[in-house]
């Protein structure tokens, strides 16, 4: 964390522990300030525009940055006249005002069209105070970035603004690291002086703009550990320790994909200091590593020596999706419950306690896209009036454990990462204030939103209706199998009319809907699925499809609300 200010594509970093900016003075003089005119006036040097021109009769190409420095500075204290007065220069310079605050605020825009992170080492003060520190200072200097642009716009246009509005002018997030020590075998030591993220201020709304709006492809297993010999400036990556249901998971990321890393705040605890010093993880994941090979890789590695799951993708514009980090992460999870004896779920649970009293425990399992998320949550809409409360379990990944002669179900994560389009019309907006939206301009525009406590994902509910989501065919909206055979031959098959959330594109198949472990690992899973689909029936659970129609045109929104109709009949019931 030396650099006090730095660009890493379309992301700025401050270092506040370097540099904090107090006055405008400061602010002007900054590195920052200056890296971030120089990037403007190269942009708008190669355009040869009007603002371009203006300011180079002010001075010559090369003398441009500190000329509007100087000119900036001498703004924030003096009025226009007297800067006339002071230089002739100004004359010609401010006889066109409108081309002037044209250039300020071009400048303002481009400075707030990247995404901004503010970064401060730990130096282990009371963990309170140091957050509160940090929080007064991101608000410190929002306030002082508008107070500047203001100043000099309102000099120039010799007035006051009649409407201000208070933008998040400063950094979209801010986050506190430090430097850690964990149990870390030899085969990592490239890994040992990265940052670990220890505390993360978010200022919703928070938008994001990835290269990438889909994910492709599987992840595939090596032979060899690839993080073993592998060298990274741990200047550029920082770690998200995050609790991945019941295990411990080190995330690291390379800068350059700071959006995707600092999103997992909304989707995955972050585990405690003490939960995570001097311990060994059950996962690492390298997340965005230079390796020099044109090719995308996404990779695990089963280190059994060390008893550590292992992820890698390389650094790629091809990667720049949170479906990368997500998914190799629930992956990682998924092959360690199968080595534990649980079976992973790619599907959405949820507990409902009626305002009767009764309550009921619903799994709706299926692959990405095939309308599980949507029907329970055209549940949620459709219910209000009978439902005391709903929780969810897990919004896309959970894992089936038999515990004291029950099939009991966990989740993997606090938040969920849905489609802006499957959502119920205005939910997105009404939860603006938590959310994290990715590219919402774009088709499969993303949303990533707490949903539940780490407390209520990891508690455990016994499974009573577990369903198929049928997202590819008409028909009765609920369907039931009479046996386990009946059941496993259309779970196993996972069929779904692909939806655009991956590059897939029709009718397709996905071994037991679950690309993220059981399909690496079928021969394990084919086990599993035996000994507890036949649990299922022994202890007499509700097994059958419920017909999203999510995939068939002209149903999208209309499927899963009648399928949720049907689901809300049954249970009321029973």
């Amino acid at each position: 964390m030396k650099q006090e200010f730095s660009i890493n594509r379309n992301s700025v970093m401050l270092n506040f522990t370097a540099k904090f900016c107090t006055t405008s003075d400061e602010l002007l003089s900054s590195v920052g300030f200056r890296k971030i005119l120089n990037s403007y006036i190269l942009k708008i040097t190669k355009k040869d525009t009007e603002v371009y021109r203006h300011l180079k009769s002010l001075a010559g190409e090369k003398e441009i940055t500190e000329e509007v420095t100087r000119l900036f500075k001498l703004l924030i204290v003096f009025d226009i006249e007297s800067l006339e007065k002071l230089d002739e220069r100004y004359i010609s310079f401010f006889s066109n005002k409108d081309i002037v605050i044209e250039f300020i605020e071009e400048l303002y825009t481009y400075w707030r069209h990247f995404e901004r992170y503010a970064i401060i080492r730990n130096k282990k003060f009371e963990a309170g105070l140091q957050n509160a520190n940090f929080f007064n200072s991101m608000n410190n200097f929002t306030n002082l970035i508008l107070t500047t642009y203001r100043k000099i716009e309102e000099t120039v246009m010799g007035t006051k603004h009649r409407v201000y509005r208070q933008l998040p002018a400063g950094a979209n997030l801010g986050v506190i690291v430090s430097n850690v020590n964990w149990n870390i075998p030899k085969e990592y030591y490239a890994l040992e002086k990265v940052n670990f993220i220890n505390s993360v201020i978010l200022q919703p709304p928070f938008i994001t703009y990835p290269k990438q709006n889909t994910r492709k492809g599987i992840f595939k297993e090596v032979n060899e550990n690839p993080i073993e010999g592998m060298y990274l400036n741990s200047e550029d990556w920082l770690c998200y320790p995050a609790k991945v249901g019941s295990l411990l998971a080190f995330i690291y990321f390379n800068k350059d994909f700071m959006a995707q890393g600092v999103t997992l705040s909304n989707l995955f605890e972050l585990a405690e200091e003490e939960e995570y010093i001097n311990k060994k993880p059950d996962i690492v994941f390298v997340y965005g590593a230079r390796d020099f090979d044109p090719k995308m890789k996404t990779l695990f590695y089963n280190d059994k020596i060390n008893d550590i799951m292992v992820g890698y993708i390389n650094y790629s514009e091809d990667i720049d999706y949170f479906g990368y980090v997500k998914k190799m992460t629930l992956t990682l999870h998924n092959l360690k419950m199968i080595e534990q004896g649980g079976l992973p779920i790619h599907g959405a649970m949820v507990n409902v306690t009626m305002k009767t009293g009764d309550s009921f425990n619903i799994v709706i399992m299926g692959d990405s896209g095939a309308g599980k998320s949507e029907s329970l949550e055209a549940f949620r809409v459709l219910s209000e009036e009978y439902v005391k409360e709903m929780k969810v379990i897990f919004d896309d990944m959970g894992v089936l454990k038999i515990k004291d002669g029950k099939i009991l179900g966990y989740g993997t994560e606090i938040g969920a990462f849905v489609r802006l389009d499957d959502l119920d019309s205005g939910y997105a907006y009404k939860q603006m204030d938590r959310s994290i939206f990715m590219n919402p301009n774009k088709i499969n525009s993303r949303i990533v939103i707490p949903i539940s406590t780490y407390n209520t994902i990891i508690n455990g509910f016994p499974v009573e209706y577990f369903l198929y989501a049928n997202n590819y065919e008409e028909g009765e909206e609920l369907e039931f199998f009479k046996s386990p055979e009946e059941a496993k031959e259309v779970f196993v098959a996972g069929k779904r009319m692909a939806k655009g959330t991956t590059s897939e594109k029709g009718l397709v198949t996905s071994y037991f809907a679950n690309p993220f472990g059981p399909v690496q690992k079928q021969k394990e899973t084919d086990i599993l699925i035996d000994k507890f689909f036949n649990k299922m029936y022994e202890d007499k659970i509700v097994v059958g499809q419920i017909r999203t129609m999510l995939g068939i045109k002209g149903k999208e929104h209309e499927g899963p609300i009648k399928a949720a109709e049907k689901l809300f009949n049954l249970i009321i019931k029973k």
